[in-house]
């Protein structure tokens, strides 16, 4: 047990250690002052030079932190903050030597920065001495080999997590395609064609996850690595290394994702979030507490979510709403009460089958639910309100998205009342409630097949912090009136993915099944309705062929809608693309 590391040993172990450092250090000092023969008149000014660079060292180091950091993880900030407690103990003798200075206490003054010096280079020596023991001397060169793909300094992170004994990786080299011939923490750098053809035997690969893991996941697998991680999180002792997720590889990464535009968009602002504790929601509220909104208002009608998101959110305040946006009555009370500036709309029923077996509900929720909150914001003096929408808008085959397409409708059409009305339209994202990899993961786990309903069916994906970021810049650069479309990319084959990560899990066992496209479904998603678009500033964001619609009109249809026997027909009759399928 007198062995088995903990903080007092450690601390006492540096203490100890920092005091001997501190006496060898002012008696070489003075010993070369004085070219190694010290007259009898300085030892008091040796005993009181070292006392009080005990107290003043020792009590800054321990004020400071010093002595909380971790020896094998002694770091670059860690050294500049050691050097510059050094330096205030060393101004701090100094004083003490000028206001005391007597018969019986003289320091010449070389004494002063001899001492820092010599004790400054034994303190650092001390602190990097593990890892060098640990990187030079204990790297396991029995571990896998090893590429690291990530820019210098990432992979320079990535390095210092792996270069150690209880590693199980070797680095042989990293792949960087903006600079070579150069070394990094002894390590090669390399482009990925040149590595390739220098045909070096390679295990794993690892992937920093701002890179498009994508676009060389292919590429590795050619070359026979498939044991592929990715490296995140990075801190001041290294980053965290973990196994590649399907997640990784369908992430987009948007390369004009533009956070000050965002920032002046959020900050300072009252903000509603309705369905503030679904899966869109939750993270829009993440995101808005990233951007320093003044107040973040959470309205859900569920009260475990609503919980949940509230729990969450710590930084800035919150004002749990639990409210159903059906409710117009309630929840004009609360626009009246706390006057929201920005309100984003991300609750809505979105299960296609679900709504599909309950359609007077998805109506109400979504369009009646939708039209109370543009309503009540144009009422109240919103300055922002932006909607959440889906690519199942765009010529639908089911009653969700038909819903979604009459809220556009809507929001586009009353725009230009003192509220600048924005919808955002988007494809799935990964990880939400309703997406298929959750249900992939679970039968997975559960060693059961993958049933995927038909063998060309396609999907858009993105991650969702992704899209909740481009929502919001999507309604900071939106003037009125306008759908923006997310740039999702290129539609991924479901049976694709449902290979990948089954090729991911190591279950080669597991097979896939086809069920058969269930009620409303259809093989492919469109973001346009036809080729008309408009582009933004940014790359990722594009905006929709707008669409007019009497407003007057519009809502007399809609009460038409929640009054007909027959809600498919008037359904039809708003939106004439709907062709609705009903069978599998």
């Amino acid at each position: 047990m007198i062995l088995h590391p903990s903080e007092l040993k450690r601390k006492t172990f540096f203490i100890l250690f920092d005091i001997i450092i501190i006496i060898i250090s002012t008696l070489i000092s003075f010993e070369l002052r004085f070219d190694f023969f010290i007259p009898q008149m300085y030892n008091s000014s040796i005993l009181i030079t070292i006392a009080t660079l005990i107290l003043a060292r020792i009590s800054l180091f321990y004020y400071f932190r010093i002595y909380n950091i971790s020896w094998r993880h002694f770091g670059f900030k860690d050294m500049t903050t050691l050097v510059y407690v050094t330096v205030f103990s060393t101004v701090f003798l100094l004083l003490v030597s000028y206001l005391l200075r007597t018969t019986e206490y003289i320091v010449p003054r070389s004494i002063i920065p001899i001492e820092f010096f010599i004790s400054l280079f034994m303190i650092l020596a001390l602190r990097v001495s593990k890892r060098l023991y640990l990187q030079s001397y204990k790297v396991n060169v029995d571990g896998k080999s090893t590429i690291v793909i990530a820019d210098l300094d990432k992979a320079n992170d990535i390095l210092r997590t792996i270069n150690n004994k209880d590693s199980d990786y070797y680095p042989v080299a990293i792949i960087n395609d903006k600079n070579k011939n150069i070394k990094v923490n002894g390590i090669e750098v390399y482009t990925l064609e040149k590595f390739i053809s220098l045909d070096i035997d390679c295990d794993v690969a690892i992937v920093d996850e701002s890179i498009n893991l994508g676009s060389v996941y292919e590429e590795l697998n050619a070359i026979g690595i498939i044991n592929i991680k990715v490296a995140s999180d990075y801190g001041d002792y290294g980053a965290e290394i973990k196994d590649v997720s399907v997640e990784d590889l369908l992430a987009r990464h948007p390369k004009d994702l533009d956070k000050d535009k965002v920032k002046d968009f959020i900050k300072d602002k009252v903000v509603l979030v309705t369905g503030a504790g679904g899966s869109i929601g939750s993270e829009i509220c993440r995101q808005c507490e990233l951007f320093g909104a003044k107040i973040l208002i959470l309205l859900d009608n569920s009260e475990y979510n609503l919980y949940a998101i509230e729990e969450e959110i710590k930084l800035i305040q919150t004002i749990p709403i639990m409210q159903s946006v059906v409710n117009k009555k309630l929840i004009d009370t609360t626009f009246q009460k706390y006057k929201p500036e920005i309100v984003i709309h991300a609750a809505a029923y979105k299960h296609v089958p679900l709504v599909e077996a309950n359609i007077t509900e998805g109506i109400i929720n979504n369009i009646v639910g939708t039209k109370n909150i543009i309503d009540l914001s144009i009422k109240h003096g919103v300055e922002k309100f932006v909607m959440i929408s889906t690519d199942k808008a765009v010529r639908p085959t089911n009653v969700m998205g038909t819903t979604k397409r009459i809220c556009e409708l809507y929001a586009q059409n009353s725009n230009g009342r003192g509220t600048d009305i924005v919808a955002v339209r988007f494809g799935n994202v990964l990880g939400s409630s309703g997406s298929v990899i959750p249900k992939f993961k679970a039968q997975i786990q559960a060693g059961k097949n993958i049933t995927v309903t038909h063998p060309d069916i396609t999907r858009y994906f993105m991650l969702i912090p992704e899209a909740c970021a481009l929502v919001l810049q999507a309604g900071a650069i939106g003037s009125g009136g306008e759908i923006f479309i997310l740039d999702m990319g290129e539609p991924i084959k479901i049976v694709d993915l449902a290979q990948k990560m089954i090729e991911l899990s190591g279950k080669p066992n597991i097979q896939i099944e086809f069920s058969g496209l269930r009620p409303g479904e259809k093989l492919y998603e469109e973001l346009l309705i036809d080729d008309s678009d408009a582009s933004t500033d940014y790359e990722s964001i594009t905006v929709a062929h707008p669409t007019p619609y009497d407003i007057k009109q519009l809502n007399l249809d809609i009460e038409e809608l929640l009054a007909s026997s027959n809600q498919l027909g008037v359904l039809k009759k708003i939106v004439p693309e709907f062709n609705h399928q009903e069978n599998k």
